[in-house]
């Protein structure tokens, strides 16, 4: 089975998405659409494949699923047009920045029966699903204690920052699903505290640079997460996690592991400097998932729920930060 794509948007994570599909043999992009016509045409001449507008591939015969990497407030109104137009769906995260126009969304997926994958790329890293696979084997015993660091090597532009939803929708959204996934329990109470120390121009567009966050499960697991716009050497994304016989951890990866020791001591080559390189394989392997849950029509996974989830926890993370408090995330599910 080959599935046939679209790809709505062609900005950076849609160049990066454009790169796994066309190097999956068992996928083949179709079409690119996107509202800046000299971007859409540049990515499809390096993939040689079409310009289309959404509305004509909304009608297009020839495609089987469409993976939306488009600015976020599209994000709902994309999916629940294509569900309703029959296509399957791959949408990066967040859904939407409204836990209830989430969950408006999702009603239309489950009464169209749509098949939805939240693009969170870091399930999909080998190292961090070694991780994950080290915890379900039992080697570490019961999961106890979870520490995430996801540091980025500098602050985007203060004009994405104001559209964004925040740091905690925007980055720490990724930390909320990583947390998760490990715990193995769903945290009930979060408590976080922001500050800005990075750039002024943050604070007066509404947002934190510098994040710490406490997630605690009803059995008392916790997870702590460390989340900064500024890590001047390098993309800093490591995990460990702590369990009743013993420990796992993942360090930062390079794009060449070596250490090289002299006279002036031991040196190692720089971090990758952002996520198009740190998560290529996490990408592709996110992908190739998509596309296995097509040819089983398994659910795939992450799913909408997996979305609603994370952005639940930005939005009580939210609510502690202006009360100074633990919020119990019942709260704001509504």
């Amino acid at each position: 089975m080959t599935v046939k794509f679209a790809l709505l948007g062609a900005g950076r994570i849609g160049k990066v998405h454009a790169k796994a599909i066309t190097s999956n043999a068992d996928a083949r992009l179709v079409t690119v659409a996107d509202a800046v016509e000299a971007a859409a045409t540049e990515l499809a001449a390096k993939y040689g494949c079409e310009v289309r507008s959404i509305e004509d591939i909304e009608r297009s015969g020839d495609i089987d699923a469409v993976v939306i990497c488009t600015p976020t407030d599209t994000h709902a109104d994309l999916i629940e047009r294509f569900a309703r137009a029959g296509k399957a769906i791959f949408c990066e995260k967040p859904i939407d920045l409204d836990l209830q126009r989430v969950k408006a969304c999702l009603k239309v997926v489950e009464e169209t029966g749509a098949t939805l994958m939240v693009g969170f790329n870091r399930r999909f890293d080998p190292h961090f699903k070694a991780v994950h696979t080290a915890i379900t084997e039992g080697k570490i015993g019961a999961v106890e204690m979870v520490q995430i660091v996801s540091r980025d090597p500098g602050p985007p532009p203060v004009s994405y920052i104001r559209s964004s939803g925040g740091i905690l929708r925007d980055m720490t959204i990724h930390d909320f699903d990583m947390a998760r996934f490990l715990l193995g329990e769903e945290p009930d109470t979060v408590f976080a505290t922001a500050s800005v120390l990075i750039d002024p121009e943050i604070a007066k567009a509404g947002d934190h640079d510098s994040v710490s966050v406490i997630l605690t499960t009803p059995s008392g697991r916790h997870c702590s997460i460390s989340n900064s716009r500024r890590a001047t050497y390098g993309y800093d994304q490591r995990i460990e996690v702590h369990g009743s016989a013993g420990a796992v951890a993942a360090e930062n990866q390079r794009p060449v592991s070596i250490e090289i020791a002299t006279s002036a001591g031991y040196t190692k080559p720089p971090l990758h400097d952002f996520f198009m390189t740190r998560y290529t394989e996490a990408y592709a392997a996110e992908i190739a998932t998509f596309i296995a849950a097509l040819a089983t029509g398994k659910p795939a996974s992450p799913s909408g729920q997996d979305g609603l989830r994370a952005l639940a926890l930005a939005d009580a993370a939210y609510l502690s930060i202006r009360e100074g408090r633990a919020v119990k995330v019942a709260e704001v599910m509504g």
